[in-house]
């Protein structure tokens, strides 16, 4: 039986009675057996249809057979809905150019906590669900909310994200299905692993007229894949007519088409190519207990647990620029982007060969009750509650973002050709140097960043529902939500800033290093095949942290790297949300209409407490380099804030025509602040320059971003399956979190090279601005505030310059380090994005052909402008970008079959004033499934059959932020089901 959305039922209000029969009059009292993908696409189209405001949705084919194997990668169908990928993956969703940030996840009802560790490499902030988390074969539907509603729960000004478990009573009777596959990435360097997923779902219902029901699920799967990425790292931004340091010289022989003085241009600091290997573990698991004594009362406990655990090995092979003796050539303007770069150097540059294992873990685990009371008069009562936590954290000694350097020194010169996808980096070395030789291969610095991120939530919400039997009004919803959300994000590092070399080449034998090949790795992206880089030498990671432990202390010598955490926020939100909604139904012109009017109102009390590290000093590390010093202790810092805001929603649809409905909508819905913002205390950057540093101050006050929402869309279904429809969405946001940056002084903290010994030293040298040479007379002539790195001889160690090496302690005589220090405000800036929605569903009568296709136009007025001066920040919204979709699907006789086409345009991916941007990317998926005896059906899978690539870059598309080749990922299986 195809099952619809109650009209009624809302995402607040979770429970059995959320997905019920459709009416009789919808079918005019006939029972229409349907299956599979029909199935599928007839009950998203019912709960497109019944909605109130703009809904779509997906729905499991059958129990434990959801349409494809990523929830994301599902939501990319729907109409409006683009997604970002991580390590090949569909990860995180973008609804009407609306980043994952501004859009919330519930399940069943429920506001979901996330946790995810970002980069790794600086403590964790974000609100976006990760969904790599969840595996879909427990997954019953999603259900997209693009218009606010007074009963649906706040957070989301993208849309509201309804992901939906299957529940025993909702399906009387036993079923169930248990699927094998094996996995094949084609993305994988140097082997074909073939990776194994089992999922399984059991569902019965027992005892007097079914009262009793119960539903168990599991997931296990296991991928192995590789990401290869050829990227430029870039340097500052500058106009034509800048000369500071680092900019391009006058035009001549080794400057070539230099850009105008109005024109923006760019300056690469580093290239790379980087190959990640990849293990991911994924294990899901579901238990729902039902118990109906009466039929006016249900009883539901839940349990849902997900576990992601991905270990990454990366090694890479760069190069960085120091802005020295320079050959360039650039594109015209007014946005100029490098043709190539090219950098000479003396004896002391390296050719810098990398190391990381990074292996983290995502834990969620969330228990619910629900009971669900049909009383007398019409009224329904529903009182649900949840404890919910998700939890990111490192499963290994290292820590969530670690770099591990070892290098050739002598470079002469470097070059990258900026014509192609794939930027082309070349080298040639000094005289008697082979790169490619293991025995001169020196250890440099290296890092382990420790990143920690939980969220815990407890939710209760009682929910009512009074039926009115009269005209006009046809229901009246009301209820009140409370949430405590307890976020705690730590963070801690170890660093040791010997990039100059860290003992000498003897010091690492040579079996510790394995050649590796890299044209073969970019096979078939442009560029690859034009004299990149042949060769590099990656090394056994864990073997090289232990020997340089062992010789050199870089972990404490005693092996273990994983940090202490001495960055520790902690943030909780308090929010209460009563809301009324009023269902009315009436005529328009003798046709029928529905008009629903609702209110919420939420009150959020937020507090904030931050462990600070309280700085002890500063010091000069390297030629260029500078770090904060910490001493043992720290401190808490505690700030309060709250608000509250009011959020209208109006819902009005008319049957114009038979089968024709006209929808608007008027609503406002909120985006909360991103954690990091809302943190208190002040947090510096580690690492500064000569010219000072950075922090963040942070702000609990700030107010959420407020968005005023109007939608009109008209709908035909045609036929119980088929529908075509348009629409026009508009919203005016404000309250944006803008960053104010203050140059201050922190902590007394001096600037060992602002200072008596720093003009004395240069003076002595003749007045040379030559930071290298300054520092090396420091620490040759200086005692005070100086150390010097010595051998166990005692004699100092020099680096490949000759220069000494140690650290500089900034003195009370220097000079105070400047910080420019951020500190988040909501702006008075509104930004307004608009755009259309156009979609058909349409099944070819008898035959088991159909297509849908659909295509979202996203227009705003805050976008970013390459054109205007690089040194002044601009207020731009991210993820703003056209998407498309076309399917063709069979379905008959057993046969399904499916091809997908997603499309996502060109779209602004942040950064300011710097910005990335990624390229327009397109893949095709495919499916196939034959039922050759009834409940055992073997299946094929592919996904970005085609094995597209993907790439990024800064202002101009020449300069490569990354560029990715492309790999399908092949499945196969036997599914049984009864």
């Amino acid at each position: 039986m195809a099952h619809a959305q109650d009209a009624a039922a809302t995402v607040g209000s979770p429970g059995p009675s959320e997905v019920l029969e459709a009416p009789a009059d919808t079918f005019e009292g006939e029972e229409i057996i349907v299956s599979g993908i029909r199935a599928s696409l007839q009950a998203a189209v019912d709960i497109k249809r019944n909605a109130q405001g703009v809904v779509d949705a997906i729905s499991a084919e059958d129990i434990g057979k959801f349409p494809d194997t990523n929830l994301a990668e599902s939501l990319q169908r729907i109409t409006g809905v683009s997604i970002d990928r991580q390590n090949g993956e569909g990860s995180t969703v973008t609804v009407r150019g609306f980043g994952p940030e501004y859009n919330l996840i519930v399940l069943n009802g429920r506001q979901l906590p996330t946790s995810t560790l970002g980069d790794g490499a600086s403590p964790p902030a974000s609100r976006s669900f990760d969904f790599a988390n969840l595996a879909s074969e427990g997954i019953a539907a999603v259900e997209v909310y693009k218009t606010g509603r007074a009963a649906v729960p706040s957070g989301g000004i993208g849309s509201t994200i309804n992901i939906k478990t299957p529940r025993p009573l909702d399906r009387p009777g036993t079923r169930g299905s248990i699927a094998a596959r094996g996995v094949l990435d084609t993305s994988q360097n140097g082997s074909n692993d073939i990776t194994p997923e089992v999922s399984g779902i059991y569902s019965t219902t027992f005892g007097h007229e079914d009262q009793f029901g119960f539903l168990v699920s599991g997931v296990y799967q296991k991928r192995n894949a590789s990401v290869n990425n050829g990227s430029a790292g870039f340097g500052n931004s500058f106009l034509g007519s800048e000369n500071d340091w680092g900019t391009v010289g006058p035009e001549g022989p080794n400057v070539i088409n230099r850009p105008g003085p109005t024109d923006v241009y760019e300056v690469p600091q580093s290239a790379a190519y980087n190959l990640t290997d990849i293990k991911r573990e994924r294990i899901n698991g579901q238990v729902a207990l039902q118990y109906r004594p009466v039929d006016s009362v249900t009883a539901t406990f839940d349990y849902t647990y997900s576990r992601n655990e991905v270990e990454a090995r990366d090694s890479s092979v760069g190069i960085w620029f120091n802005f020295g003796d320079t050959s360039t050539e650039w594109t015209d303007g007014p946005v100029a982007g490098p043709v190539f770069y090219t950098e000479r150097f003396g004896p002391g540059k390296d050719l810098s060969y990398s190391g990381s294992l990074t292996a983290n873990v995502s834990e969620n685990n969330s228990i619910g009750g629900n009971l669900t009371w049909e009383a007398p008069g019409g009224l329904t009562f529903v009182l649900d509650g949840h404890h919910s936590t998700a939890e990111s954290k490192p499963t290994n000694r290292f820590g969530t973002s670690t770099s591990v350097g070892s290098a050739i020194f002598g470079v002469a010169s470097q070059t990258v050709d900026f014509t192609k996808d794939l930027p082309v980096l070349s080298y040639q070395m000094g005289p008697g140097i082979d790169a490619l030789n293991p025995a001169l291969i020196n250890a440099t610095g290296n890092s382990f960043r420790n990143a920690y991120f939980r969220d815990r939530i407890n939710q209760v919400q009682l929910t009512g529902r009074y039926e009115h039997e009269g005209d006009f009004l046809d229901s009246l919803d009301f209820g009140v939500s409370y949430v405590n959300n307890k976020v705690r994000s730590a963070y801690g590092f170890l660093q040791n800033d010997t990039w100059g070399g860290l003992g000498t080449p003897e010091d690492l034998p040579d079996d510790i290093f394995e050649l590796v090949t890299l044209p073969d790795k970019f096979s078939g992206v442009s560029g690859a095949d034009d004299g990149i880089i042949p060769a590099y030498y990656r090394f056994d990671f864990e073997r090289m942290v232990d020997l340089l432990d062992q010789r050199f202390g870089i972990c404490g010598g005693d092996g273990n790297c994983l940090a202490s955490y001495d960055t520790d926020r902690r943030i909780t939100e308090r929010t209460v949300s009563p809301f009324i909604q009023a269902n009315l139904g009436f005529d328009v012109a003798s046709r029928p209409a529905h008009l629903i009017a609702g209110v919420r109102y939420d009150k959020t009390k937020v507090d904030s407490a931050s462990l600070t590290p309280v700085p002890s000093g500063a010091a000069w590390v390297a030629q260029g380099e500078f770090n904060i010093l910490y001493s043992a202790d720290s401190t808490f810092l505690d700030n309060k804030g709250s608000y509250d805001n009011w959020l209208p929603a109006f819902d009005f649809d008319i049957e114009a025509i038979d089968d024709v409905v006209l929808r608007a909508s008027y609503s406002h819905t909120i985006t909360r602040a991103d954690y990091g913002s809302l943190q208190g205390g002040l947090t510096l950057n580690r690492q500064f320059g000569i010219a000072g540093g950075g922090g963040l101050q942070g702000n609990p006050n700030l107010v959420p971003f407020l968005s005023k929402n109007i939608d009109f869309s008209a709908e035909w279904y045609y036929s119980p399956s088929s529908y075509l429809s348009a629409g026009y969405f508009r919203k005016r946001v404000s309250n944006f979190i803008n960053s104010q940056e203050i140059e201050r002084s922190a902590f007394e903290l001096r600037n060992p090279a602002d200072g008596p010994r720093f003009d004395q030293a240069q003076a002595a040298l003749g007045g040379t601005t030559d930071t290298g040479l300054i520092r090396d007379y420091i620490l040759r002539n200086f005692t005070e505030g100086v150390e010097v790195a010595r051998d166990g001889s005692g004699a100092p160690i020099l680096d490949v310059n000759g220069y000494y090496t140690g650290r500089i302690i900034g003195l009370p005589e220097d000079g105070l380090v400047n910080f420019r220090v951020g500190t988040p405000f909501n702006s008075d800036q509104t930004a307004t994005i608009d755009g259309f929605e156009f979609a058909v569903q349409h099944t070819f009568w008898d035959t088991g052909f159909g297509a849908i296709l659909n295509y979202t136009i996203v227009n705003g007025d805050a976008q970013f402008d390459n054109t205007l001066d690089p040194n002044v920040g601009q207020f731009a919204l991210a993820g703003l970008s056209d998407s498309a979709n076309a399917v063709l699907f069979f379905d008959k006789f057993g046969l399904q079959a499916r091809v997908a086409y997603n499309w996502r345009d060109k779209f602004y991916a942040g950064g300011n004033p710097n910005p990335t941007y990624v390229e327009a990317y397109g893949q095709v998926d495919a499916s196939v499934s034959y039922e050759f005896m009834q409940g055992l059906t073997v299946f094929g899978e592919a996904i970005n059959l085609t094995g597209e690539d993907r790439r990024g870059h800064r202002r101009n598309e020449n300069f490569v932020t990354f560029s990715q080749p492309g790999y399908a990922r092949l499945m196969g299986g036997v599914r049984f089901s009864f």
